[in-house]
C-alpha cells in the first residue's frame, strides 16, 4: 500500500483532494501549513510532496481529526533493526482511549520515517502520553551505535476548517 503527502494552503487542498476519486484522503491543518495525505494502491496524484510504502497499519485514517507525526531520520544500516522493532510492537496504542489510526511509513525518496498516530482529539494523544502503554512503547533499548542519522522531530495537524472567499 503506497501513502502520499502533500503541502499546501487549505483552499488548493481542499480543491485538489476533491479531484480524487481512489483511495483514502485526509486533509489537515497546523498554524503554519496544510496537510493532504492519500492512502492507496495506486499512483501519487501530487505534483510535488513525499512517497512512502505502508510497513505497519491499524484503523481508517478518514476518521482522523488530530494527527501526530513522529518523523525520524534513520541511517541506511539502521533501516533493517528500525523496520524489525515496528513490526514487532507491542500494539497498546490501539486500546487507547480516542485512537483512530496508526500507519508506519517507510521514505522511497529520504531517510525520514514516519510514524503517524490519529486521534479523535488533542487531548486523546495527550492522555495516551501520560499512560503505561506509552511508557512501554517508548522504552529505551540498549543500542551499540545509534539507528538514527539526526534526532527525530514531531508535528501536529488539526481537522481543517475550511477558509471562505
Amino acid at each position: 500500500m503506497n501513502f502520499y503527502i502533500t503541502y499546501g494552503t487549505s483552499s488548493y487542498l481542499e480543491s485538489l483532494k476533491s479531484s480524487i476519486h481512489e483511495g483514502s484522503l485526509l486533509a489537515l491543518q497546523n498554524e503554519d501549513t496544510a496537510i493532504l495525505m492519500h492512502e492507496t494502491n495506486g499512483k501519487s496524484y501530487f505534483k510535488e510532496g513525499k512517497d512512502y510504502e505502508i510497513l505497519d497499519s491499524s484503523g481508517a485514517i478518514v476518521d482522523g481529526k488530530f494527527a501526530v507525526l513522529n518523523n525520524i531520520p534513520v541511517t541506511d544500516e539502521g533501516r533493517p533493526v528500525f523496520e524489525y522493532r515496528f513490526k514487532n510492537r507491542a500494539r497498546l496504542i490501539e486500546q487507547e482511549p480516542g485512537f483512530v489510526a496508526i500507519r508506519v511509513l517507510r521514505p522511497l525518496h529520504s531517510e525520514t520515517y514516519i510514524i503517524l498516530t490519529l486521534w479523535e482529539n488533542e487531548s486523546s494523544f495527550k492522555n495516551w502520553q501520560q499512560s503505561q502503554a506509552y511508557n512501554k512503547a517508548h522504552e529505551k533499548r540498549e543500542e551499540k551505535q545509534s539507528i538514527f542519522a539526526r534526532p527525530s522531530y514531531v508535528t501536529t495537524y488539526y481537522q481543517m476548517e475550511i477558509e471562505e472567499e
